[in-house]
C-alpha cells in the first residue's frame, strides 16, 4: 500500500505526499506495526496520530526498532487515564465554566517516559504539538544532554490561552487543549531560544454542524493551515520573538531535516522548487472562519518579502 501511495502521488499528486505509517496496528497502542517493511516501502516516519502509546512495553518495543532502523517516531504525548473526559485545560478557567479539565501533568508526564525510553534505546523521536511550560523544560533538558529528540509547537498553543475559552467557543476545543498563559509564554520562550525546532499547524478542520453541536459535544481539532504564517508573522517575527529567517526555519528547512527530505526546506542548485512567495506590504483578512483571529479580522504580516523554501 505504501509503494501504492508513493507511486501515485508521483504521478498524479501536484501536492508533496509523504506518507507516515502508524506505530502499533490500528494506532491501537497495542502490537507494533511491521515497520521495518513499511520504512523499506518509503515511510518517513511513525506515528499513532492523535493518539499516544499508553502502554510503556509497546512504546519501548517501538523506540527499541525505530533506532535500529534510524527511523523517526513523532510523538502524541497524552496520558489518557489523566486526561479522561477533560475538554479544555485544566485549571481556574474550566473550574470557573464548570468544564472537566486536562491536567497539563497528563502531558507532561508522557513527554518524560518517551524522552526516557528513546535515550535508553538511541532513538529519535519528535514530540508533536508541545503545550505545557514542563514538557517544554523535559525537552531542553534532554537536548542538554545530546538526546535525539525534536519538537513542535502551534500557532494556537504559542499565541491563545485558555482565557479565550471564556465564550465556549467550540472552534478552540482542541487536543492537546490551550492552556496557561504562563504555558504560552514557556512556549515562546523555547521557540525564541531554539528549544522549539518546528512550527505545525496541527491542522484538522471539522464541519461547521459538527463543531455547533457545543463545547462538550464538539469534535477536538482547528482550521489552522490558512492563518499560520500570517499569525506568526505578526505575532512572532513582528515582536521580535523571532528573525523572519528562523521563522522561515522553522516552518521548511528543520522539518524538512528532521524527516531526511534531501531536496526540500532548502533554496540552492539541484533542490526541489517548492516555494512560497510572502509578502510584507499587502493586509490581507483571515480565510479561516472563526478561528480567533474572527473570519474578516485583517492580518499584518511582517518581515521582508522573498521566497520562502517548504
Amino acid at each position: 500500500m505504501t509503494e501504492y501511495i508513493i507511486a501515485e502521488a508521483r504521478k498524479r499528486a501536484i501536492v508533496n505526499i509523504l506518507p507516515i505509517a502508524a506505530i502499533t496496528v490500528g494506532s491501537a497502542g497495542e502490537e507494533l506495526t511491521d515497520m521495518a517493511d513499511l520504512a523499506a516501502a518509503g515511510v518517513v516516519a511513525f506515528s499513532d496520530d492523535g493518539r499516544c502509546v499508553q502502554n510503556s512495553r509497546v512504546m519501548r518495543q517501538a523506540l527499541e526498532r525505530a533506532g535500529k532502523l534510524n527511523a523517526l517516531i513523532i510523538d502524541h504525548c497524552e496520558d489518557s487515564d489523566l486526561s479522561r473526559s477533560g475538554v479544555m485545560n485544566e485549571g481556574p478557567t474550566s473550574i470557573r465554566l464548570g468544564l472537566p479539565g486536562i491536567p497539563a501533568v497528563s502531558e507532561d508526564v508522557m513527554v518524560a517516559r518517551d524522552i526516557i525510553l528513546a535515550g535508553a534505546a538511541g532513538a529519535r523521536i519528535h514530540i508533536a504539538h508541545l503545550s505545557t511550560r514542563g514538557a517544554v523544560d523535559l525537552v531542553r533538558e534532554a537536548k542538554n544532554k545530546k538526546l535525539r529528540v525534536t519538537a513542535e509547537a502551534t500557532p494556537h498553543h504559542l499565541l491563545l490561552s485558555d482565557n479565550a475559552v471564556e465564550k465556549r467557543d467550540p472552534n478552540l476545543k482542541v487536543n492537546p487543549p490551550v492552556r496557561s498563559a504562563d504555558d504560552v509564554r514557556g512556549l515562546q520562550q523555547a521557540v525564541a531560544e531554539g528549544v522549539i525546532d518546528v512550527l505545525a499547524t496541527d491542522h484538522a478542520p471539522h464541519l461547521p454542524e459538527q463543531k455547533e453541536a457545543g463545547f462538550l459535544q464538539a469534535p477536538f481539532g482547528i482550521n489552522g493551515l490558512e492563518t499560520a504564517v500570517s499569525l506568526l508573522l505578526d505575532r512572532l517575527v513582528s515582536r521580535q520573538i523571532v528573525t523572519l529567517s528562523r521563522l522561515i526555519e522553522m516552518f521548511s528547512t528543520r522539518p524538512a531535516q528532521i524527516l531526511g527530505l534531501r531536496g526540500k526546506g532548502r533554496i540552492a542548485p539541484g533542490g526541489d522548487a517548492d516555494l512560497t512567495i510572502l509578502t510584507s506590504s499587502r493586509k490581507s483578512p483571515s480565510m479561516c472562519a472563526r478561528w480567533p483571529p474572527k473570519a474578516g479580522t485583517i492580518l499584518l504580516t511582517a518581515g521582508s518579502s522573498g521566497a520562502a523554501p517548504r
